[in-house]
């Protein structure tokens, strides 16, 4: 009786209150329609309540698949297709089927793995066994199947056993790409190259958050060109094939804003097919790579001189023998045996005269450009991969005469490209990037390097060079190259072993007005009958670049000009601009 009379008095009690909070006890019908209309109110409010409590719930404990499993594994996420500068796909998702057990609704185990073996033969059998067998509610067999695999499976009749679409992404260029572009895994991550980045840019968190959905991202555009990369790459090919070389590398940027537009490195791989990271073909020898230049690294060397004010084109530097430094000496490839001026030294490609150049500016001031150039800290780029420069511990006199003509420092080629783009478009320095970038965008992270006279007579001894020394094979008529050849002895057990050589040619066009840069880089090429016995960059990179410019120029819309531009023309402009200037 106790218990029945605490109840109506808790009902009475809890009337009352009502009616006393809303005004129900009132005769009031004003005051009684505003209560019944909070009635309401709080009525939606608790339901709403519920309903967004239960989403929380289902949130947070059901499996990401939408499975009856409830497992944790991840579904392959979507991902943003990538264009390049034209708007052509090179990386882009697709929908396909991947397979998955509940192992708790089994009713065989072992003939369900004995069925699906007939189907994929490639199944690892003690994990799936152990994975059949686990007593879960949800568990992965195989990602990826094909539609026909699926439906050889679906005809099997296994309960327990289903199929989930997931987002599987395409590289239709293939290995064209590859060390660009990186690759993803099995959940459709990044993990490597532009893949990683956009990755870094907040797309896992958009993925944690349920919002990376196929409608709602936009695609990624890059600076890079395919017909441009197909040409280049099938050079490279060639080149490497001819020269039987160990690798060969190639590299397109535009002088005026830093845009990377294109990048070859062999061997490659397919992002297509799984593989070793660790693999040699993995490698991106361009930015994770770093090699001492060889000449190639002299316009540096020639870069500093002029600008400095203290060395002329018309200075001149005792060549005629070799440079020594206690049993160390240096010695010219082919020696002139002669006092050389500024231009001859870079046309003859002198050791001597270089280093002879760098060493009368200093060693600090040595050290002090090569810095303010970019070439002794890592270069950083939307590529999460990249190599810290090899620079002397100690830095005297003999390493800077040794760095001068490009031994003894070893930098990433597109670090060493960075600098050259700075020496022909007006004296900046500008970022590399692989995304579309204006050149109005570029000079808001440009710094000025060089003085504009300085460029200038740069872009003289680049042209002057394929006039008159060592890039003559690559004088592609029509587009004006300039150019400078690179041979460097590679380093094996810590000694220059003679007879393994890395060779570069860097060549921009067209000269009156430089657009474009391409490096083209072999590693231990050999000697063919047609180079006479010589493997040196002059006989295989050169040439190389010469059929590169020739295919990739009207590509770029670089339009040929019928009156070759003169070397000596340029330097009487020099002479103007600099009294224009004064």
């Amino acid at each position: 009786m106790r218990a029945i009379g605490l109840v109506l008095f808790s009902y009475h009690a809890s009337i009352f209150i009502v009616r006393g909070l809303f005004g129900l006890d009132r005769v009031d019908q004003e005051t009684v329609a505003r209560a019944r209309l909070k009635l309401i109110i709080l009525a939606f409010s608790l339901v709403f309540v519920a309903i967004a409590g239960r989403l929380t719930i289902l949130a947070l404990t059901s499996d990401p698949n939408g499975t009856r499993g409830g497992g944790s594994e991840a579904v392959a996420s979507a991902r943003p297709d990538i264009v390049d500068r034209n708007g052509d796909v090179i990386a882009i998702d697709v929908r396909s089927p991947s397979l998955f057990a509940e192992p708790k609704r089994l009713i065989d185990p072992d003939e369900t793995l004995e069925g699906l073996l007939k189907v994929l033969p490639d199944l690892d059998v003690a994990e799936v066994r152990a994975r059949l067998n686990s007593g879960k509610g949800f568990a992965w067999l195989k990602r990826e199947i094909t539609p026909a695999q699926q439906r050889a499976i679906y005809r099997l009749g296994f309960p327990g056993i289903g199929f989930v679409r997931e987002n599987r992404r395409i590289y239709p260029d293939g290995p064209t790409f590859s060390h660009v572009l990186g690759n993803v895994n099995v959940d459709n991550q990044g993990i490597a190259g532009l893949e990683k980045y956009v990755d870094n840019r907040g797309l896992a968190e958009l993925h944690l958050a349920g919002l990376a959905t196929d409608r709602q991202q936009e695609p990624v555009a890059l600076a890079m060109d395919s017909r441009v990369q197909h040409a280049l790459r099938d050079e490279l090919l060639k080149a490497r094939d001819k020269f039987k070389a160990k690798a060969a590398m190639g590299l397109v940027t535009n002088v005026r804003t830093g845009e990377v537009v294109s990048m070859v490195s062999l061997p490659d791989f397919d992002p297509n097919q799984s593989g070793d990271p660790r693999d040699n073909a993995h490698l991106n020898r361009l930015t994770t790579g770093v090699f001492e230049m060889g000449s190639t690294f002299k316009s540096l060397s020639f870069a500093m001189a002029l600008d400095s004010g203290k060395v002329t084109l018309g200075s001149s530097f005792d060549a005629r023998g070799a440079l020594s430094f206690g049993r160390f000496a240096i010695h010219d490839f082919h020696a002139e045996g002669r006092v050389l001026s500024v231009p001859e030294i870079y046309i003859y490609s002198s050791n001597v005269g270089t280093a002879k150049m760098v060493l009368s500016l200093g060693v600090e001031a040595h050290k002090a450009f090569l810095r303010k150039m970019g070439q002794l800290d890592r270069l950083r780029t939307e590529l999460p991969e990249s190599a810290e420069p090899i620079v002397p511990r100690r830095w005297g006199e003999v390493n800077s005469a040794t760095i001068a003509f490009g031994h003894g420092i070893a930098v990433a080629p597109l670090q060493a490209v960075m600098a050259v783009n700075s020496m022909v478009n007006g004296g900046y320095l500008i970022p590399p990037t692989f995304m579309k970038r204006s050149e109005e965008e570029a000079m808001q992270v440009a710094t000025r390097v060089l003085k504009p006279e300085t460029s200038d007579k740069m872009r003289y001894l680049l042209r002057l060079n394929v006039e008159k020394g060592s890039g003559k094979s690559a004088n592609v008529p029509g587009y004006n190259v300039g150019a400078k050849t690179g041979t460097a002895e590679k380093v094996v057990n810590g000694r220059y072993a003679h007879n393994k050589l890395l060779t570069s040619f860097t060549a921009v066009f067209p000269m009156e007005k430089p657009q474009y840069l391409l490096l083209v880089m072999l590693d231990e090429p050999q000697p063919t009958p047609e180079t006479h016995g010589y493997a040196t960059s002059g006989w295989n990179a050169a040439p190389t670049a010469g059929k590169i410019v020739e295919r990739i120029a009207p590509m770029l819309n670089v339009a040929p000009r019928q009156t070759p531009l003169n070397s000596d023309q340029m330097l009487r402009d020099i002479g103007q601009k600099v009294a224009d200037r004064r």
